[in-house]
């Protein structure tokens, strides 16, 4: 009867398991291929009026892509339109921008003394057709008209643009600040003094760093699982940690001061440089994924490698504050506070991961079957999957359940090496299986970051 009932445990595992690795593939090829990123607008006082210079992704506005609840383009309804937007050249996406400018003028709220005015469009600059894989930022630029005694602005616009980072400009003291979507600027003088302290931007920076992580950030996180499954001990996994740490460190601060600059191309320009960079950092998950299956403990060399991948996984943090655009005068806060976020992202996820595996481990070290706690396990297992219908009507819903997915993965690879009973299950059904998953995901992201 024991037999039967742990050979049925076995069977449910499986299946289970199966499905969450079939839906957890299918959900990690589709990961932010085209990215809803902010619009970035630089305001500026001048002669004519209130100047808004903005870089955006023009095919997402014109497509009527809700920016606030989509983080990429390929999961929206109007994907397909989208794409045809995107294959136009640079004078005839200009030509449909300008038919599609008075319906976004009315949606632009820019409140000057408490009146609204009318944005006029001045400048329509889209970009070459380029990499079609990526997104196109293109450039437009509006005038407000402004009385001689204007003092105070407060900028927004509609919540289907999606998010804003609002750059004042030509004043001492700017106002800089990252509007979510639909949200509106508090009021600015349009002589500045309104600039944030360091502070302010210090702690506003720490939730960017935590949301690059998690839940956006799925191949950082599972090059960190992919460091966690060497060794559920504490020594090489701050060790490993570390070194990843520090690395990340230095090339994100490099980037971020100029030092290293990702925008240029390689190869006689046949790709560019942040497209090699993501496919190398692909290929640091593979490596560190291989040689979990050969190594048991922390060698020698591995916290040299890990500290080389580090400054390849700074270089893509990078990419992601060149979008957002640190606010010049509290560059250092921002940056701190970005890092932290980054740090806090990463020891989450190894907490949480080590709260699913503890029980496991705890009787890998006996040598024992619990089917009480694999039952346990697959529990916690389907809650979790039950919670992808609510999650998928959220803003940021994809990127949760490719989260949600890899957790039950974890847990059912968990419950698998609980109704083993022998030593060295963990490695075995968790581990190992664990670091194959990370590695062939990152294999299909490396070929498809170069060649697709």
């Amino acid at each position: 009867m024991k037999n039967s009932v742990f050979g049925m445990t076995k069977v449910t595992v499986t299946k289970v398991l199966s499905s969450c690795v079939a839906l957890f593939f299918t959900l990690a090829s589709m990961a932010q291929a085209h990215e809803v990123l902010p619009s970035i607008a630089d305001m500026t006082r001048t002669d004519d009026g209130l100047v808004f210079d903005v870089e955006l992704n023009l095919e997402s506005f014109i497509a009527g892509i809700d920016q606030a609840s989509t983080l990429d383009t390929n999961d929206a309804a109007e994907a397909e339109f989208y794409d045809e937007l995107r294959a136009l050249e640079p004078a005839e996406l200009d030509a449909a921008f300008q038919e599609f400018w008075p319906d976004m003028a009315s949606k632009i709220n820019v409140i000057v003394d408490g009146t609204r005015g009318e944005p006029e469009l001045t400048e329509v600059t889209a970009a070459e057709v380029g990499n079609f894989e990526l997104p196109r930022n293109s450039q437009i630029q509006f005038v407000v008209p402004l009385s001689d005694d204007a003092d105070k602005v407060a900028v927004g616009w509609a919540p289907e643009f999606g998010a804003l980072v609002l750059r004042q400009m030509g004043v001492d003291a700017p106002y800089d600040g990252f509007l979510e979507a639909g949200s509106s600027s508090p009021e600015v003088s349009l002589a500045g003094g309104d600039q944030a302290s360091g502070w302010q931007t210090f702690v506003n920076y720490i939730p960017v760093g935590f949301d690059h992580i998690v839940p956006k950030g799925l191949d950082h996180i599972l090059f960190v699982l992919g460091l966690f499954f060497l060794s559920t001990r504490m020594g090489p996994l701050l060790w490993q940690i570390s070194a990843f740490t520090l690395a990340h460190t230095i090339t994100l601060a490099l980037a971020a001061l100029g030092y290293v600059n990702l925008s240029g191309t390689l190869f006689g320009g046949s790709i560019e440089t942040i497209v090699v960079v993501e496919a190398l950092i692909a290929l640091s998950i593979v490596y560190v994924a291989i040689e979990n299956l050969f190594t048991e403990g922390l060698s020698p060399w591995r916290p040299f490698i890990i500290f080389g991948f580090g400054l390849l996984h700074g270089l893509g943090f990078a990419s992601v504050l060149a979008e957002f655009g640190l606010p010049q005068n509290s560059f250092i806060p921002a940056l701190i506070g970005f890092n932290i976020g980054v740090e806090i992202g990463q020891i989450a996820v190894v907490a949480v991961a080590y709260l699913i595996v503890m029980k496991a481990v705890s009787l890998d070290k006996t040598g024992t079957a619990s089917k009480m706690t694999a039952a346990g396990y697959l529990a916690v297992m389907v809650v979790l999957m039950a919670l992808i219908i609510p999650v998928s009507g959220w803003a940021n819903g994809s990127d949760v359940i490719i989260l949600i997915v890899t957790a039950a993965i974890l847990l059912g690879l968990s419950a698998a090496s609980s109704v083993v009973g022998r030593y060295d299950s963990y490695r075995e059904m968790v581990a190992m299986p664990g670091s194959i998953l990370i590695g062939v995901v990152a294999v299909y992201w490396c070929v498809e970051r170069l060649f697709l």
